[in-house]
């Protein structure tokens, strides 16, 4: 498959922001986060990277077609629950950049495309003068239940790009798992490298 990843601005990123909704309620209802998203929610969240200049969108195609999407913002222009993690860190939201999603079609994975993802989100982030990486993955009990048998955590992936989990460093957001009649708070644990 000939993948071709580039960042999205002005019209082009207008264009996907539909389809990039649709990405995340497709591949976020896998496991570990299970989550049973809406297009109206989707579309106000997304509004974000359409509205902020120092947010990021990147796409993934394979000819014109959207397969993937990775995304990225100021820290301190995302959700207040999670600025506040990062009290006590000793760390200025000033000098991170949020690594908010990627999501990526099951087809598709094992080409380098989260690597890519990763490669322009941080040379962003460098360029706006950030010396921190940073994003957070959920944390499900390693027993639950509805844990496939075949899941590999991203872990070692993070890891080999420099990534290291932020002991204490997490955040409480919440999302209707799918199944469920309402949205139950999850715990997002941060991880982080030096840009």
């Amino acid at each position: 498959m000939n993948v071709t990843v580039q960042p999205l601005t002005g019209a082009a990123l207008e264009a996907a922001l539909d389809d990039v909704a649709r990405l995340r309620i497709a591949v976020f209802r896998d496991w570990p986060y299970l989550y049973d998203g809406d297009l109206y929610y989707e579309r106000r969240y997304l509004a974000t990277y359409r509205d902020s200049a120092e947010a990021i969108l990147v796409g993934a195609f394979d000819g014109a077609r959207l397969v993937g999407a990775a995304t990225g913002t100021p820290m301190e222009d995302h959700g207040e629950e999670f600025g506040a993690a990062f009290a006590g860190t000793g760390l200025a939201l000033s000098d991170i950049f949020y690594c908010a999603e990627s999501v990526l079609l099951r087809e598709y994975r094992g080409q380098g495309v989260g690597h890519a993802f990763f490669d322009v989100r941080e040379a962003h982030a460098r360029r706006l003068g950030r010396r921190w990486s940073a994003f957070c993955r959920v944390v499900r009990p390693e027993d639950d239940p509805l844990k496939p048998a075949d899941y590999r955590p991203l872990d070692a992936f993070w890891r080999k790009r420099g990534y290291a989990p932020m002991e204490g460093v997490t955040a409480e957001y919440s999302w209707k798992d799918a199944g469920e009649a309402a949205e139950t708070p999850k715990r997002m644990q941060f991880w982080i490298r030096a840009l």
